[in-house]
């Protein structure tokens, strides 16, 4: 294998590729409409997009990212693009990560980790699932603790808060990134600082923790949402038990999302056994090499290890069901409880371990057999038993075409009319253009905020209620879909789906376009004070601003560092 100086290429070329096989149907032209992945020609910046409707700001900043990037570039690209960096990232990442806290395993050992890093059932279950912006999290944690790992060293380098600055504003990209880039800071970097009383890097940490999360922080404090969840969340959402596994056996295995649909299709069957047995033979033997063979980075590890041993430990018991009962209750009175209900989500805490813990394994093989075969044995163990990862997990994920009708209600809709309302309520939807259930595209497509009443229902459960304008928009048209009372709740469009339009609607309002899958009326005199104020707007326009530049400015400091070492690095050689 090429030793380390080709490192970082290396990672980075079995990365692509390994992301290529996984997201290979995604390159043709089309745009994801699958469960909660939703991508759209064009997005824009509404209150919805904001996180300042009615719901809870699950999707910030991810949503206004993807609205600013599609005004340059399709907004399936965008998606596309920024999933596939994910995958790749992660593999670099906690590639890197490996090598520098067993750098005897060499670039074999990262190859491995990487590889484990990209192919495993968290990643396979996430996708399937839709949660594609979840990934970016995913990918940031090995960077994190790389960049902790060369802050504790104190050498009073500014590139390593750079680094870490970078990395913990991506993972920001979603509310439960930040709280995964929390979980890593706190054990490898705060509690490590504040351990050698270094109070001045502790309150940066802090800060940049805080820098990460202000967009959707801000859009939480300052939004219509209810802070509180429904009360069957964390019972509803508790990971899933595979067959022959038993919970702690999935959880393991990096396996058990909630959702029973959104599983590759080996994992439903004996062969998840097989699978999880391969895994974690890899990270058992590394494990026992990482004990045996202590060295600088022991500490680092250790703490590793027990963010594992201990997050397993949480979402297994979360699973228990009056555990599970008493956290759901608990997230009805306590604001940001139910952040934590999908708790399969924190599984990515153990994959540091497990990478580093994979090239543990490469290092003590490697003292019997070429780096070569090692690499291949332990491809075999990680790759082989999840076939079904490859060309959009077994072909579930492809671009799909949206009809004509959606681009011209798109256009016909402006954005100083009032809110947009769609008939039948409720955010799942099937078309028939699509394959299986997914989330309203709407709101990502027009130019106008969407009324939604954050209601979820799973399996006929009510795990988030109907509340505020949403809630009150949905009733007027379930009753008949009177136009005035539509627009004394701010209502100025009205997009049906159907072919059953409520009766008022369909005999008292306007019809602007009507097609074979969409139709769209305009409501007169829509009440224009409703939705969010201009300064709650600027106020978390404001947050997103200083997020990006957070991260434009940390690469830009990366950059400059990268190129100084290496003028550095050039006059010291000898010629």
């Amino acid at each position: 294998m090429p030793g380390p100086r080709y490192l970082l290429p290396t990672l980075t070329v079995v990365s692509a590729a390994l992301t290529a096989i996984i997201l290979g149907p995604l390159l043709r032209s089309g745009h994801l409409l699958y469960r909660d992945a939703v991508s759209t020609p064009r997005s824009f910046l509404t209150d919805t997009t904001l996180g300042l409707g009615g719901v809870a700001a699950r999707a910030t900043p991810q949503d206004a990212v993807v609205a600013a990037a599609s005004r340059v570039v399709d907004g399936g690209i965008v998606v596309v693009v920024i999933t596939g960096a994910a995958l790749i990232l992660a593999g670099i990442g906690y590639g890197r990560l490996a090598e520098r806290l067993v750098p005897s395993a060499g670039t074999a050992g990262a190859c491995v980790a990487a590889g484990l890093a990209i192919w495993n059932p968290y990643v396979a279950e996430r996708l399937l699932q839709g949660h594609w912006s979840l990934l970016v999290a995913y990918a940031m944690l090995g960077w994190i603790v790389v960049a902790a790992a060369d802050i504790r060293r104190g050498r009073g380098d500014v590139a390593p808060w750079a680094h870490l600055a970078v990395a913990v504003a991506a993972a920001g990209f979603i509310p439960t990134g930040s709280v995964l880039a929390a979980v890593m800071l706190a054990v490898t970097l705060i509690a490590p600082l504040v351990c050698a009383r270094r109070w001045a890097d502790c309150a940066g940490a802090v800060g940049i923790w805080l820098l990460g999360a202000l967009p959707w922080l801000t859009a939480t404090v300052l939004g219509s949402a209810p802070s509180t969840t429904g009360a069957d969340g964390f019972a509803v959402f508790g990971v899933r038990a595979e067959p022959g596994l038993g919970t702690i056996g999935t959880i393991a295995g990096l396996g058990g999302i909630w959702n029973a649909d959104a599983v590759p299709a080996s994992r439903t069957i004996w062969w998840a056994t097989v699978a999880t047995l391969a895994m974690l033979l890899v990270v058992s033997v590394g494990s026992v090499w990482l004990w045996k063979h202590r060295s600088p980075g022991s500490r680092l590890i250790a703490a590793l290890a027990g963010i594992a041993l201990v997050s397993a430990g949480l979402v297994a018991l979360a699973a228990v069901g009056p555990v599970a009962d008493g956290l759901s209750a608990l997230s009805t009175h306590v604001p940001g409880v139910g952040l934590f209900r999908d708790t399969q989500k924190y599984l990515a805490l153990l994959v540091p371990f497990f990478a580093v813990a994979a090239a543990g394994a490469v290092a003590g093989a490697r003292r019997w057999v070429p780096a070569g075969f090692v690499v291949a044995a332990a491809a075999l163990l990680i790759v082989a038993p999840l076939p079904d990862l490859t060309w959009g997990v077994g072909g579930s994920i492809r671009p799909v075409t949206y009809p004509a009708d959606w681009a011209r209600v798109s256009a016909a809709v402006s954005a100083d009319h009032g809110a947009v309302a769609v008939w039948p309520t409720g955010a799942v939807r099937r078309y028939a253009f699509a394959d299986g259930p997914s989330l309203n595209p709407l709101p990502r497509m027009v130019r106008a905020p969407v009324t939604e009443s954050g209601l979820l229902t799973v399996d006929g459960v009510v795990v988030d209620p109907a509340s505020g304008r949403g809630a009150a928009v949905d009733k007027a048209l379930t009753d008949g879909g009177s136009p005035s009372a539509l627009a004394d709740l701010g209502v100025g469009w009205v997009v049906v789906e159907s072919d059953s339009p409520p009766d008022d609607l369909a005999t008292s309002a306007t019809v602007v376009f009507r097609g074979d899958d969409l139709t769209l009326y305009r409501i007169p005199g829509p009440v224009a004070d409703l939705d969010a104020s201009t300064a709650a707007r600027a106020t978390v326009l404001t947050a997103h601003v200083i997020w990006a530049s957070t991260i434009l400015l940390g690469l830009t400091i990366t950059a400059i560092s990268a190129v100084t070492s290496r003028r550095v690095a050039r006059r010291r050689t000898p010629r």
